[in-house]
């Protein structure tokens, strides 16, 4: 049983890595957030960059201390670096950065979507191109799904629920830059 769990741990590090470096460039996110259960919708144009961040990496390093983990167990990470734009009036909505990191199946964020603390989230492959990821915070939960489609298309969808309620769909188009 230990070398089964052995096993599937190693080719989730193997799919991260491979999932991260497949990502890293430079993207054009269109985005359009749902509000349930009235529907609001709101569209949002954000370009992001991805960076492949190799294990013991400063950022790695710095991500680990924050969770209170060894540095050696985060086996990669990606920094994402966004500047998001109301689709309609262009007028700004964030800009930021966030870094993760992976050990396992767990995957380590300075930072929540809704929090400048730092955050875990569980994740797993259901195939080679779709990352699945869940994120429990503040009564919260957000799952969220990535899928590389081609070489230069991402799809994202983000589903946020609190009390068992689902608050919030949002979905991402991603094209590479």
């Amino acid at each position: 049983m230990t070398s089964l769990l052995h096993a599937t741990q190693t080719a989730e590090v193997s799919l991260i890595a491979d999932f991260f470096r497949q990502s890293a460039g430079r993207w054009k996110s269109e985005r359009r957030y749902y509000t349930l259960p009235d529907g609001e919708t709101k569209e949002v144009v954000s370009l992001i960059t991805i960076r492949f961040l190799e294990q013991n990496s400063p950022e790695l390093c710095h991500l680990a201390s924050l969770h209170g983990v060894d540095a050696a167990l985060l086996s990669c990470g990606a920094e994402v670096l966004w500047d998001s734009h109301d689709s309609a009036t262009g007028k700004p909505q964030s800009e930021g950065s966030t870094v993760f990191g992976a050990s396992g199946s767990i995957l380590y964020r300075d930072r929540g979507f809704a929090t400048t603390k730092p955050v875990s989230a569980t994740f797993y492959f259901p195939n080679p191109l779709t990352l699945c990821l869940r994120t429990e915070y503040k009564g919260s939960v957000f799952e969220e799904e990535l899928k590389l489609v081609g070489q230069n298309y991402r799809t994202r969808q983000t589903i946020i629920s609190r009390a068992g309620e689902q608050q919030m769909i949002g979905q991402y188009l991603e094209k590479r830059l």
